[in-house]
Parts: structure tokens; C-alpha cells; sequence
């Protein structure tokens, strides 16, 4: 290796510690070289040389952006002005950069981690010392993680579509199963508990006994006010189970029907506004899509009655024209509220399924809500798909 120093011969000690710093140079795996106020290789280590593929006279001497930093990873002119290994001396701006390529001397490239600090004697700056080293490995090794992470998301993708299209699977088996249960107690728990209300009537009508006419018939009566309360429980739990307007009105209707019920069994405190518009030649949709709307409207109520404390509901749907028609919809609380966390949580299973049926037919639901400030919640789901 070639060291410029003094012209004359320096004393022992400037010798020895010449000596010292070649060995120093020579025995580290960074490739190391100085350059003068021109850019010109003053010295240049044997690291340098094996990575660059030059010769240590071929190097020294050299401008070095020309020698090795000429063009950019895609062979596009690096001008010399631009470079940071010279603005350390130009400017007296270090740097260390590792997003750029060196160039060996076969043509070839690597990518470099580089830095290049000013060289300073008497307060003036003689030039610059630059360390490079290969980071090709490096490189490697990154691609590999980035394409093992990619790899891993797109499964986390794929697991989780499949989770949401077997959740999607499950609830449609629910609603098919709920329709068949509120089917069958309809059919038959129904027509029991109304023929039996019928015989009552027969037998309360024709009692003999004088004398035990009317306790007979005060039974019968009480029997028969059972009766109609087992049969107005048992609508609610077809209704509850699969409201039968949903089939038979489709959705707006059914819609409308959860609002007045909900309003007709809040307390007189609670005051509900409810304001629906349904551009015209919009077909109610059906299927999935319909039970979706409908479920998610329904969690939003019950979580108002359940959790709100509201005295003031406003409840507002919209649905736009075709060709391609959205449903708003909108339900905002005075009640106390919830902290966002809360909302986010992992465990808001109400939420989550919210959310979850929403986005299996390309909705989003959007809540906004804060503790003591009151809760709304926007459903916008498109329906030209219906």
C-alpha cells in the first residue's frame, strides 16, 4: 500500500507510527482510502483493493467518483457534484449512506454501505478518509425476510378470508336454522296453544253445575289469559328468532317495524326520532344482504336499550338511486357513551360481528363515540350487488 506522507525522511517515532497505522489499515475488513482536495486517491487499503478489484497503483492517484461511483444502480450518470463522499471536503458535510452501488473493476456493481468524514489539520480540511464495505449479503438476506414476510401475509390473508367466509357460512346456517325453529313453533307450538285457548272457551261456556258455574268459569278465564300470554311469548321468540315481515315486506319494512318497536319499548324518557327515504326503483334487497342489514340495525338498538341510558335517539336511513344504490344508515345516542378502546377491543363481539357482516358484502360500519358524549354509529353499504 502506498501512504503519501512527508517528502523528507520522517524521525523514528513518525516511522513507527506510520507502520502502525498500514498494519491497522491492512488488517480490517472495511475497505478504507483517502483522497486529496481533488478527489484523488492519496491511500487506499488492501480491503479496498480485493472489493474493487484494482491494484493498488491503479487506484491511487485516481479520481475515485470517476474510478468507482460513477453511475447509480441503474447505470445512470452520477454527476460529481452530487456526491457525498467529495461534500465531506467540499462542504464539510460526513455522511454514511447505505442505498447506493460501488463499481468494481470488471464493470460490475455492489451495494455499498459507505462514509466519508473530512480530513482537518490546522483547522483546514486536507481531504476526506472513506470506509466502504460490500453489503451484498445484507441485501440478500433482507429480500429473503422481505419476501418470507410477504409470504407470510398473504396466508394471514388467505387464513382470514377463509375465517370470514366460514363465519359468513355459520350465520347463514343460523338464520336458515332460525327460520326453520320460528317455522315449526308457528306450526305447531302456535296451533296447540290456539285450539287449546278454543277448548277453554267451549268448556268455560258449558259448565252444568250451577253451583260450580262460576269458579269453573273464573278458571277457565284465568287458563285461558295463561294461553294468551304463552302465545304472545311465543310470537316474540318467532319474532326475535326471525321477524316474519322481513320474508313476507322485505326490508325496508322490516326496518321501519324494528324502529316503532323499539321506540313503543323504551321508557317515556326516551324520545326517538325516525326518518327513513328509499329513492324510487330501489328493489329491496334480499338473501344475506337483507338479514345482514337487518341484524346489524338490530345490534345497534339493543346495544342503545341495553347499555346508552339515552334520552334522545335519532335514527336515519337513506338509500340512494340507482344505478348503483347505498344504504345509509345512521342511529346516534345522547347516552353515556364508550371509550374508543373499548370499541376496538378484542372481546366487543357485538362490534366485531357488526363489523363482520358489513364487510362480507363490502360495507364498513364507522363509530364514533366517547364517554359521556353519546354514540353513532354509520352503516354505508352498497347495494348494487343485491
Amino acid at each position: 500500500m502506498s501512504m503519501p506522507f512527508a517528502l523528507t525522511a520522517p524521525p523514528a517515532a513518525s516511522q513507527e507510527a506510520n507502520r502502525r497505522l498500514t498494519l491497522l489499515l491492512e488488517s480490517t475488513g472495511e475497505g478504507v482510502f483517502g483522497i486529496d482536495m481533488g478527489g484523488f486517491c492519496t491511500f487506499v487499503n488492501r480491503a479496498a483493493c480485493d472489493q474493487l478489484g484494482w491494484r493498488t497503483e491503479e487506484v491511487l492517484g485516481r479520481n475515485m467518483h470517476g474510478l468507482i461511483h460513477h453511475s447509480r444502480d441503474n447505470g445512470a450518470h452520477y454527476p460529481e457534484c452530487d456526491c457525498p463522499i467529495f461534500n465531506a471536503f467540499r462542504r464539510g458535510e460526513p455522511c454514511r449512506i447505505d442505498d447506493e452501488v460501488l463499481w468494481r473493476a470488471d464493470g460490475t456493481s455492489f451495494p455499498a454501505e459507505y462514509s466519508s468524514y473530512p480530513v482537518i489539520e490546522d483547522g483546514r480540511v486536507q481531504g476526506a478518509v472513506v470506509t466502504f464495505v460490500d453489503i451484498s449479503e445484507r441485501r440478500r438476506a433482507e429480500a429473503l425476510l422481505r419476501a418470507s414476510h410477504d409470504e407470510l401475509e398473504q396466508r394471514v390473508a388467505e387464513r382470514t378470508a377463509e375465517l370470514r367466509e366460514l363465519a359468513h357460512h355459520l350465520e347463514a346456517v343460523r338464520e336458515t336454522e332460525r327460520k326453520r325453529i320460528a317455522r315449526e313453533i308457528h306450526d305447531e307450538l302456535g296451533s296447540l296453544l290456539v285450539a287449546l285457548k278454543m277448548d277453554l272457551d267451549w268448556l268455560a261456556r258449558r259448565v252444568g253445575d250451577a253451583a260450580q258455574r262460576e269458579p269453573m268459569v273464573g278458571k277457565c278465564q284465568r287458563m285461558g289469559g295463561l294461553v294468551d300470554t304463552a302465545v304472545d311469548a311465543v310470537g316474540r321468540i318467532i319474532t326475535d328468532l326471525r321477524p316474519s315481515i322481513l320474508d313476507h315486506q322485505g326490508l325496508w319494512a322490516a326496518l321501519e317495524w324494528q324502529a316503532q318497536e323499539f321506540q313503543l319499548a323504551g321508557s317515556d324518557e326516551r324520545r326517538v326520532d325516525f326518518k327513513m327515504h328509499v329513492a324510487a326503483d330501489v328493489v329491496a334487497p334480499e338473501g344475506g344482504l337483507a338479514i345482514a342489514v337487518f341484524r346489524i340495525f338490530q345490534e345497534v338498538l339493543s346495544n342503545v336499550a341495553r347499555h346508552a341510558q339515552a334520552r334522545h335517539v335519532a335514527i336515519r336511513i337513506d338509500v340512494d338511486a340507482p344505478p348503483a344504490p347505498v344504504l345509509y344508515l345512521q342511529v346516534g345516542d345522547d347516552g353515556v357513551g364508550a371509550a374508543p378502546e373499548a370499541l376496538n377491543d378484542a372481546r366487543s363481539y357485538g362490534v366485531l360481528g357488526m363489523r363482520e357482516r358489513a364487510a362480507h358484502f363490502g360495507g364498513r360500519i364507522g363509530i364514533d363515540s366517547a364517554p359521556g358524549r353519546g354514540t353513532t354509529v354509520r352503516l354505508v353499504m352498497p347495494l348494487e350487488s343485491a
